[in-house]
């Protein structure tokens, strides 16, 4: 009996020298971790080999999975492939990748994440989308089959775009891209309202909702954003004042705003300042004859009866300019007011005849109150004290312009 057991176990030691393994040299583990006496059928739940250590953790419905179905040869090394697609067929026909994990878990095929991966894919299914199955959008000869459609609303909606009636989308050459003017939160096309007409805001009395009252011709595209294009006739129908006639431009937002009733309005009068005295309310005190084209910068326009009146000094008698800026600014009453006798006349605030040295009153020198272009040099320089100064002088003779000829400074 000794010697029966001495037998065996050197019969034992010869098989484990020279038996080969099914699973390859790479496992080198003791089979009972796997195995049992009573076959070579392998429990699960009695399984040690830790997969979890290998480049495949068991996970989810892989856990239950039986070995020979990923590891056809029992060589546990030549597994093909760690990827989805080496064991899982592609229903989807390459529609959506290999890349199983992408959509699906370890656990269940189902996917609940639908949202988030159209998101990740740059199509977030928001407002009327989210309530759609995925056969309406991805159409093909199976239902497993997500060919990519393209991200643009017109990829789905061109039916829509070419059935559109009111307006026609594209007879009025509307763009492709719904969103620029349909909201796509919203679970209508009629949620949209006015769409981004930023290209020309609609703001107060432009904001209407009967968007024919500007596109007039069932052609959304050729509208024009001139203003006279869709208030001709306001423009010809003003009388306060009547636009056509007073020559006023066509483009109203050179005047008006978009506030209903064209109120308020103003006029850039930059090319005559309206400033303290000319700060009227009453365009028509300058603007006489209705035309508001023609009215003339020029002073005297407005302000003949003004120049005609004055008597300290009588601007006519004293042939002043008829050009009021020379002496005054546009503060009322027409003071301050300045005027340079000195550069334009005769030095008479400077040099030798400035004032309160040898004059005191104009009428010193202008003894015609009736002309100040009439002056007088012999209210102080008598005839005889001129003829003494002057007899070596040729061509000398005693005359007031004569004074001036020669004297213009009063050197």
């Amino acid at each position: 009996m000794y010697r029966l057991s001495l037998t065996i176990v050197a019969l034992m030691g010869v098989w484990h020298l020279f038996a080969q393994s099914p699973h390859g040299d790479q496992l080198g583990m003791d089979c009972a971790k796997c195995h049992n006496p009573s076959g070579w059928t392998i429990d699960n739940y009695a399984l040690q080999f830790d997969h979890d250590k290998t480049e495949f953790p068991l996970e989810g419905a892989h856990a239950q999975v039986d070995c020979k179905l990923c590891h056809s040869t029992l060589v546990f090394n030549e597994v093909p492939s760690t990827d989805c697609v080496s064991c899982h067929v592609d229903i989807h026909s390459q529609s959506v990748g290999n890349d199983c994990v992408r959509c699906h878990t370890s656990q269940t095929w189902l996917v609940d994440n639908i949202p988030e991966l159209h998101e990740e894919n740059g199509f977030p299914l928001i407002g009327a989308h989210g309530n759609l199955s995925c056969v309406e959008c991805h159409t093909s000869e199976t239902t497993l089959r997500f060919d990519r459609i393209g991200n643009d609303c017109i990829s789905c909606h061109r039916d829509d775009y070419a059935s559109t009636q009111s307006p026609n989308h594209e007879t009025s050459g509307f763009s492709t891209d719904c969103i620029e003017c349909h909201n796509p939160l919203g679970f209508g096309w009629d949620s949209a309202g006015a769409g981004n007409h930023d290209f020309f805001p609609l703001t107060e009395g432009h904001d209407i909702q009967d968007c024919t009252q500007c596109h007039t011709t069932g052609n959304y595209a050729d509208a024009s954003p001139e203003c006279v294009s869709c208030h001709q006739d306001d423009y010809a129908g003003t009388q306060n004042p009547n636009h056509a006639a007073s020559g006023f431009s066509t483009d109203c937002a050179s005047c008006h705003t978009t506030a209903p009733g064209w109120t308020p309005a103003t006029i850039n009068h930059d090319f005559f300042p309206l400033t303290q005295g000319h700060d009227i309310q009453d365009c028509s005190q300058c603007h006489t004859t209705a035309n508001y084209s023609d009215t003339s910068p020029e002073c005297v326009n407005c302000h003949q009866d003004n120049y005609e009146q004055t008597s300290n000094p009588n601007h006519l008698a004293a042939t002043f300019p008829t050009d009021c800026v020379a002496c005054h600014t546009t503060n009322p009453g027409w003071t301050p007011a300045t005027f340079d006798h000195d550069a334009q006349y005769f030095p008479i605030y400077s040099g030798k005849h400035r004032q309160g040295e040898v004059w005191n009153d104009c009428v010193e020198c202008h003894a015609n109150p009736a002309s100040y272009a009439d002056f007088s040099c012999f209210q102080c320089h008598g005839q005889n004290e001129m003829d003494d100064k002057h007899k070596e002088e040729n061509g000398y003779e005693y005359v007031s312009t004569a004074c001036l000829e020669c004297h213009p400074n009063g050197n």
